[in-house]
Protein backbone atom coordinates (compact mmCIF):
# COMPACT_ATOMS: atom_id res chain seq x y z
CA UNK A 1 0.00 0.00 0.00
CA UNK A 2 1.49 3.66 -0.94
CA UNK A 3 0.20 7.21 -1.75
CA UNK A 4 0.56 9.21 -5.01
CA UNK A 5 2.24 6.47 -6.87
CA UNK A 6 2.71 8.99 -9.68
CA UNK A 7 4.92 11.28 -7.42
CA UNK A 8 7.62 8.18 -6.51
CA UNK A 9 10.35 9.34 -8.41
CA UNK A 10 10.57 12.79 -6.45
CA UNK A 11 13.07 15.41 -6.84
CA UNK A 12 16.45 14.39 -8.99
CA UNK A 13 19.36 12.85 -6.45
CA UNK A 14 22.11 15.55 -7.01
CA UNK A 15 24.92 16.34 -5.11
CA UNK A 16 28.02 18.93 -5.83
CA UNK A 17 30.67 15.74 -5.25
CA UNK A 18 29.10 13.61 -7.41
CA UNK A 19 32.11 12.71 -8.96
CA UNK A 20 35.15 11.24 -7.17
CA UNK A 21 38.56 12.93 -7.74
CA UNK A 22 39.35 10.59 -10.82
CA UNK A 23 36.25 11.83 -12.25
CA UNK A 24 34.59 8.79 -12.32
CA UNK A 25 30.96 9.23 -10.65
CA UNK A 26 30.43 7.95 -7.21
CA UNK A 27 27.73 5.57 -5.46
CA UNK A 28 24.31 7.16 -4.63
CA UNK A 29 24.50 7.26 -1.04
CA UNK A 30 20.55 6.70 0.32
CA UNK A 31 20.34 7.22 4.14
CA UNK A 32 17.45 5.15 6.25
CA UNK A 33 16.69 7.01 9.87
CA UNK A 34 13.63 5.93 12.14
CA UNK A 35 13.28 5.55 15.82
CA UNK A 36 14.56 2.65 17.41
CA UNK A 37 12.85 -0.39 16.54
CA UNK A 38 11.09 0.83 13.65
CA UNK A 39 12.73 -2.07 11.22
CA UNK A 40 15.62 -0.08 9.61
CA UNK A 41 18.04 -3.19 9.50
CA UNK A 42 15.31 -5.55 8.27
CA UNK A 43 14.49 -2.67 5.47
CA UNK A 44 17.84 -2.68 4.45
CA UNK A 45 18.84 -6.14 4.86
CA UNK A 46 15.63 -7.00 2.25
CA UNK A 47 16.72 -4.26 0.09
CA UNK A 48 20.17 -5.72 -0.25
CA UNK A 49 18.71 -9.46 -0.99
CA UNK A 50 16.75 -7.59 -3.97
CA UNK A 51 19.13 -5.79 -5.37
CA UNK A 52 22.57 -7.59 -4.83
CA UNK A 53 22.19 -9.51 -8.09
CA UNK A 54 21.17 -5.99 -10.44
CA UNK A 55 23.32 -3.76 -8.37
CA UNK A 56 26.78 -3.01 -6.91
CA UNK A 57 25.76 -1.95 -3.47
CA UNK A 58 27.37 -1.69 -0.12
CA UNK A 59 25.85 -0.82 3.27
CA UNK A 60 27.64 1.70 6.74
CA UNK A 61 25.62 0.91 9.76
CA UNK A 62 25.36 3.46 13.17
CA UNK A 63 25.14 2.38 16.11
CA UNK A 64 26.28 4.16 19.58
CA UNK A 65 28.64 1.46 21.20
CA UNK A 66 28.45 -1.72 19.31
CA UNK A 67 28.53 -3.14 15.59
CA UNK A 68 25.17 -5.00 16.72
CA UNK A 69 23.16 -3.63 13.45
CA UNK A 70 26.35 -4.96 11.38
CA UNK A 71 26.71 -8.12 12.92
CA UNK A 72 22.81 -8.87 11.73
CA UNK A 73 23.34 -7.90 8.24
CA UNK A 74 26.76 -10.25 8.55
CA UNK A 75 24.98 -12.71 10.00
CA UNK A 76 21.80 -12.97 7.48
CA UNK A 77 24.99 -13.15 4.73
CA UNK A 78 22.58 -10.32 2.95
CA UNK A 79 26.14 -9.45 1.36
CA UNK A 80 29.71 -10.35 1.26
CA UNK A 81 31.04 -9.25 4.46
CA UNK A 82 33.64 -6.77 2.93
CA UNK A 83 31.00 -4.35 1.92
CA UNK A 84 29.22 -3.98 4.95
CA UNK A 85 30.78 -1.48 7.51
CA UNK A 86 30.24 -0.11 10.84
CA UNK A 87 30.33 3.50 12.70
CA UNK A 88 30.17 3.28 16.19
CA UNK A 89 28.74 7.16 16.94
CA UNK A 90 29.77 7.15 20.41
CA UNK A 91 26.87 9.44 21.56
CA UNK A 92 23.20 10.52 19.90
CA UNK A 93 23.00 8.76 16.19
CA UNK A 94 22.16 12.02 14.88
CA UNK A 95 25.31 13.22 15.60
CA UNK A 96 27.40 10.98 13.20
CA UNK A 97 24.52 12.05 10.70
CA UNK A 98 23.87 15.68 10.63
CA UNK A 99 26.59 17.02 12.69
CA UNK A 100 30.03 15.83 12.41
CA UNK A 101 29.99 13.17 9.65
CA UNK A 102 33.51 13.03 9.24
CA UNK A 103 33.24 9.19 10.29
CA UNK A 104 30.40 8.22 7.80
CA UNK A 105 31.84 9.79 4.67
CA UNK A 106 35.75 8.07 5.65
CA UNK A 107 33.68 5.06 5.88
CA UNK A 108 31.51 5.24 2.39
CA UNK A 109 34.62 6.46 1.01
CA UNK A 110 36.86 3.61 2.21
CA UNK A 111 33.75 1.14 0.39
CA UNK A 112 34.28 2.56 -2.95
CA UNK A 113 38.40 2.61 -2.60
CA UNK A 114 37.99 -0.93 -1.11
CA UNK A 115 35.30 -2.97 -2.84
CA UNK A 116 34.28 -0.15 -6.03
CA UNK A 117 33.08 1.00 -8.71
CA UNK A 118 29.55 0.75 -6.15
CA UNK A 119 26.14 1.83 -8.05
CA UNK A 120 24.48 1.94 -4.25
CA UNK A 121 25.49 3.32 -0.28
CA UNK A 122 23.02 2.45 1.75
CA UNK A 123 23.68 4.43 5.37
CA UNK A 124 21.65 3.03 8.12
CA UNK A 125 21.33 5.75 11.24
CA UNK A 126 21.20 4.49 14.82
CA UNK A 127 18.00 4.47 15.90
CA UNK A 128 16.89 7.98 17.09
CA UNK A 129 13.79 10.31 17.63
CA UNK A 130 11.47 11.87 14.50
CA UNK A 131 14.23 15.06 14.68
CA UNK A 132 16.54 12.82 12.91
CA UNK A 133 18.11 13.85 9.54
CA UNK A 134 20.86 13.65 7.21
CA UNK A 135 23.15 15.78 6.10
CA UNK A 136 22.95 17.00 2.49
CA UNK A 137 27.09 16.11 2.81
CA UNK A 138 26.41 12.66 3.45
CA UNK A 139 23.35 11.14 1.21
CA UNK A 140 21.94 12.18 -1.85
CA UNK A 141 18.33 11.03 -0.36
CA UNK A 142 16.97 10.09 3.06
CA UNK A 143 14.35 7.09 3.78
CA UNK A 144 12.21 7.46 7.26
CA UNK A 145 11.00 4.60 8.64
CA UNK A 146 8.58 4.24 11.10
CA UNK A 147 6.18 1.47 12.43
CA UNK A 148 2.80 0.98 13.38
CA UNK A 149 3.53 -0.33 16.81
CA UNK A 150 4.99 3.27 17.66
CA UNK A 151 1.67 4.28 17.65
CA UNK A 152 -0.59 5.77 15.24
CA UNK A 153 -0.30 9.41 15.55
CA UNK A 154 3.21 9.55 14.58
CA UNK A 155 2.81 10.74 11.12
CA UNK A 156 0.13 13.52 12.97
CA UNK A 157 3.03 14.69 14.74
CA UNK A 158 5.34 15.59 11.85
CA UNK A 159 9.35 16.58 12.89
CA UNK A 160 11.36 16.56 10.90
CA UNK A 161 12.09 13.26 9.79
CA UNK A 162 8.66 12.30 8.76
CA UNK A 163 8.00 15.72 6.96
CA UNK A 164 11.31 16.20 5.09
CA UNK A 165 12.13 13.02 3.96
CA UNK A 166 12.37 11.94 0.36
CA UNK A 167 10.59 8.75 1.56
CA UNK A 168 8.32 7.88 4.65
CA UNK A 169 7.97 4.29 5.21
CA UNK A 170 5.59 2.88 7.82
CA UNK A 171 6.44 -0.29 8.33
CA UNK A 172 4.95 -3.55 10.27
CA UNK A 173 1.28 -3.00 9.00
CA UNK A 174 0.49 -6.61 9.11
CA UNK A 175 0.67 -5.60 13.57
CA UNK A 176 -1.81 -3.11 12.98
CA UNK A 177 -4.91 -5.32 13.92
CA UNK A 178 -3.05 -6.19 17.36
CA UNK A 179 -1.91 -3.13 18.31
CA UNK A 180 -4.84 -0.87 17.22
CA UNK A 181 -3.13 1.20 14.71
CA UNK A 182 -5.47 2.79 11.99
CA UNK A 183 -3.90 2.76 8.65
CA UNK A 184 -6.37 4.57 6.96
CA UNK A 185 -5.59 7.40 9.44
CA UNK A 186 -2.14 6.83 9.24
CA UNK A 187 -2.28 7.68 5.36
CA UNK A 188 -4.32 10.59 5.83
CA UNK A 189 -1.85 11.89 8.53
CA UNK A 190 1.54 11.28 6.00
CA UNK A 191 -0.41 12.73 3.44
CA UNK A 192 -1.52 16.12 4.79
CA UNK A 193 2.63 16.27 6.46
CA UNK A 194 4.55 15.32 3.37
CA UNK A 195 2.24 16.87 0.62
CA UNK A 196 3.48 15.20 -2.62
CA UNK A 197 6.17 13.86 -0.76
CA UNK A 198 5.84 9.79 -1.08
CA UNK A 199 4.50 7.20 1.68
CA UNK A 200 5.41 3.75 1.50
CA UNK A 201 2.93 1.14 3.59
CA UNK A 202 5.33 -1.82 3.86
CA UNK A 203 4.96 -5.48 5.28
CA UNK A 204 8.08 -7.33 5.06
CA UNK A 205 6.32 -10.16 5.99
CA UNK A 206 3.82 -9.87 3.40
CA UNK A 207 3.99 -11.06 -0.08
CA UNK A 208 5.31 -7.36 -1.62
CA UNK A 209 7.71 -6.94 1.10
CA UNK A 210 10.26 -4.11 0.33
CA UNK A 211 8.97 -4.05 -3.21
CA UNK A 212 7.76 -0.66 -3.30
CA UNK A 213 10.99 0.73 -1.64
CA UNK A 214 12.81 -1.16 -3.84
CA UNK A 215 11.39 0.50 -6.90
CA UNK A 216 11.92 3.83 -5.05
CA UNK A 217 15.38 3.02 -5.10
CA UNK A 218 15.67 2.16 -8.43
CA UNK A 219 14.20 5.34 -9.47
CA UNK A 220 16.73 7.60 -8.04
CA UNK A 221 19.39 5.43 -8.99
CA UNK A 222 18.36 6.29 -12.98
CA UNK A 223 18.16 9.88 -11.57
CA UNK A 224 21.36 9.97 -10.59
CA UNK A 225 23.24 8.27 -13.51
CA UNK A 226 20.84 10.02 -15.97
Amino acid sequence: MHLDHDHQHGPAAVSADARRPDGTRRALRIGLGGPVGSGKTATVAALCRVLRDELSLAVVTNDIYTREDAEFLLREAVLPPERITAVETGACPHTAIRDDISANLEAVEDLEEEVGPLDLILVESGGDNLTATFSKGLVDAQVFVIDVAGGDDIPRKGGPGVTTADLLVVNKTDLAPYVGSDLARMAADAKAQRAELPVVFQSLRGETGVADVARWVRERLAAWTA
